[in-house]
Formats: structure tokens, sequence, C-alpha cells
């Protein structure tokens, strides 16, 4: 029962929007779903198959044991982070230059990226984030004090962040830039050519580069990038700068389990930083988490080479769905980007604002999705919806093959029962 409080909330907490998928689900709770017709769910990054039956037998194990109740060092386990070493030289290359001391265990991503901003930023120091942005980045900013500087990026340019239009954002106040590749909520996979000239940037800036790769795994053309090869092969020459490359000198990496291993409720995670840096995470992390959960990082540890097999058939099956989903999807809605988890689609309604294309969405048809509004700065109500109010990610992790093909099926009739003008395929394909 709601009372009224003696206190007044933080200021910080008061500006921090609150999460967008509960909305979604909101809007969902209008929807009658019946066995012909069920409540199809492409809203929230979620896996959508178990974890391999190996690491949820050592869960069990590890969970029940009494030698695991205590806790871990602000670090981590070190099996977990020498197995993430090995892990990190198969994605990355054999060349990579990352050691345990580099490494520091967290209870998820988000866990690794408050650590980040709190070891890099005050209150009233501003950090970079493109748009369309993960949303609990901007809301970790918000609450802990920082100005988030946006960084638009467009459909044309297949929502690529411009390090050209970047460099005109950054003060003196500028702290780090955060990138998050793939990306959410696009889907747009950046090359390690755009990746290694955003690191450059931010070491001739002297300020710090964040990469959230929470989905690093979901790549099957290639190596991410190669910040961590003291070479740098396949990019522009690392030696053009006055001083050899070094990645710990610039370059912060953000990893979740959560993912790849299909475990998001046991909240691990990793940051990955020089040395230098780790004992100002090591007091953030310290302040909380304590530690993060010990049993899956003793679950993970020797698993991780076995897993291997596991974590690209999931890859694989994820880009064989993601062309499903491209090949179905009816003719008037138009793909902009896609990769990881999701597809960033533009919807044919003219003049309609996305939020209200995904409320009725999923009021009236039953599938649920959330429009780009949710992924950066709150737009004014009402009014016609401009270009960037044109987007709807859909995550096509947590669905099956079925299920997609039953999506789109309801979006084509969506263009029928919503009496909505619909642009044409040509006129789309003119923007």
């Amino acid at each position: 029962m709601a009372s009224k409080l003696a206190f007044r909330i933080s200021r910080n907490i008061e500006r921090t929007g609150r999460p967008p998928i509960p909305q979604a689900y909101k809007w969902a709770e209008a929807y009658v779903s019946t066995p012909a017709r069920p409540l199809l769910d492409m809203s929230q990054g979620v896996p959508g198959i178990p974890p391999p039956r190996p690491l949820l037998e050592l869960l069990g194990a590890a969970a029940s044991s009494a030698s695991t109740c205590g806790y871990v060092p602000n670090a981590g386990e070190r099996l977990l982070r020498e197995a993430v070493v090995k892990e990190m030289k198969y994605v990355y290359g054999e060349d990579t230059d990352v050691v345990p001391e580099d490494i520091s265990i967290t209870a998820g991503c988000n866990m690794a990226f408050a650590a980040a901003v709190s070891a890099l930023a005050d209150a009233g120091d501003e950090i970079i984030l493109p748009v369309p942005w993960y949303f609990n980045h901007e809301m970790t900013l918000s609450m802990l004090g920082v100005n988030t500087v946006v960084l638009k990026t467009s459909s044309e340019e297949g929502f690529m962040p411009s390090p050209e239009r970047c460099v005109a954002l950054i003060t003196p106040k500028t702290k780090a830039i955060v990138l998050v590749s793939p990306n959410n909520p696009t889907g747009a996979i950046y090359p390690p050519s755009l990746i290694f000239s955003f690191a450059k940037l931010a070491r001739a800036n002297n300020i710090a580069l964040i990469i959230d790769e929470t989905y690093r795994d979901f790549i099957t053309s290639g190596v991410p990038h190669h910040l961590f090869s003291p070479s740098t092969p396949s990019t522009p020459d690392p030696h053009s700068d006055s001083e050899p490359w070094s990645w710990r000198t610039t370059f912060i990496h953000l990893y979740s389990f959560s993912k790849a291993y299909c475990i998001p409720g046991h909240r691990v995670g990793l940051v990955c930083a020089s040395p230098t840096l780790q004992p100002a995470l090591h007091t953030a992390l310290d302040n909380f988490q304590i530690c993060a959960p010990r049993p899956p990082q003793l679950a993970l540890a020797p698993l991780l080479t076995s897993l291997r097999p596991f974590v690209r058939g999931t890859a694989d099956a994820l880009a064989a769905r993601h062309k499903l989903f491209h090949a179905c999807l009816p003719r008037a809605w138009h793909v902009g980007a896609q990769g990881g988890y999701y597809a960033f689609v533009r919807h044919p309604f003219k003049g309609v604002r996305a939020q209200e294309v995904c409320r009725r969405l999923a009021q009236e048809m039953g599938v649920v999705c959330l429009p780009a509004g949710f992924f950066g700065p709150r737009m004014e109500e009402g009014g016609e919806g401009g270009e960037e109010e044109r987007w709807i990610r859909f995550s096509v992790a947590n669905v099956d093959d079925e299920k997609v093909k039953r999506v789109c099926l309801r979006l084509r009739e969506a263009e029928r029962v919503f009496e909505w003008e619909v642009e044409s395929h040509h006129a789309l394909s003119q923007n």
C-alpha cells in the first residue's frame, strides 16, 4: 500500500528513466492469448535455449558445495580469469596480449559498466554514447550524475557511429566514448577498422574507449576487432601515432556470459582493463557487489574450451534465424541493421510513431517488440513520427523459427487491421 514518504528520493534516481521492457509487457497484458494465437515475444534479449547440460551439472554441484559459500576476491576466481585469457586468444587471435591481472569478474555486464564509469567519471563529467543506445548505459550515467553526450547515427550509414562527428563532441569534461558491438539495439556489427579509429581518437584525446561486447560470440564473419593485438592486423597502421599502440592505455573491454552460455540469471560478466586501473575498479566493485556469484565462476572455468562447439552452434543457428526473419518480413517493413540478438526494422506506417505501432502490435496482434524511442532521449508525446521514430527492435534469439514466421504473418495482417496508410515498398527503398 502506497504511503507518503518523510524523506525525498535522490534527484539522480528521479532523473533516471525507468526500464522500458516492463512497459512493453504491460501493453501485452491486454492481448487475449489462445492456443491458436499465442503471445509472441520478440522484445527482451533472452536466450531461447537452456544452458548446455555439462554447465548445468557443474552449476548444481558448485551451488550445493559448502566450500563455495564464502567470499571471493574482487577480481574473481583465478581459475575463471585464466580460462578467460585462453578464450580471448581463441576469439581475438593467438597474439592477444591479455593476462589474468587484466580481468575482473563482475555480477553481469551492467555491473562491469557501472564499475568502469565509477572509476573514470565524477558527477558533472561527460561520456559519449551513440544513439540508439543501450538504455541501461544511459540509466547508469544518469544515476551516477554523469552527463550523457549524444552521438547520432543514421540508417543511411547502417547505424554506424562516426569518429569524425564524435571529435566535435569531445570537451575537457569528456571521460570516455562507449560503443556496443554487435550493437544493442540495432544489431549493427562495427568493422575492426571503425573500432580502431575510435581507439585512436580516444587515445589522442586522453580519454577511455569502453566497448560492451556482450554479443561478440555471435559474430561469425571474423574477429570482432584487433585492439588486443600489438600489431593490430587488418587495421590502419597502429604506429602512425607518436607512440606504439598499447590497448591498456585506452581500451576497457566489457563482456557478459549471459548470452553465449545462456545463463543471464546467474549474473556473470567481466571488465578487462589495465592492471593500473584495476584497483579503482575493485573499489567500485567492493561497494556494488562485494564479489560476483561464486558457483557460476567455478562452473564456467573448466568448461569454456569444451563449450566452444555449443557457442558456435548457437551463433550459426542465430545467423540462420536472422536470414529467415529477413526473408519472411513483409515487403513494406525494412531491415536497417541486424546482428547479435537483434534486427532493427523500419515500420511502414506513415506519420505514426514506433511506440504507437508497438503498443498496438502487443495489444491487438500479440507481438511484443520495442520502439526506437526506448533507446534514446525521451521524446515529447504526440505529433508525427520522424525518421528516428520509425524504427523497432526485434529480438530473434528468444523465439524459434516457427514463431519468427508467425510474427511476420501478423505484421502483414497489421497492415490491414490498423487501417493506417502504408508506404509502398518502392517508397521505403528510396529512404
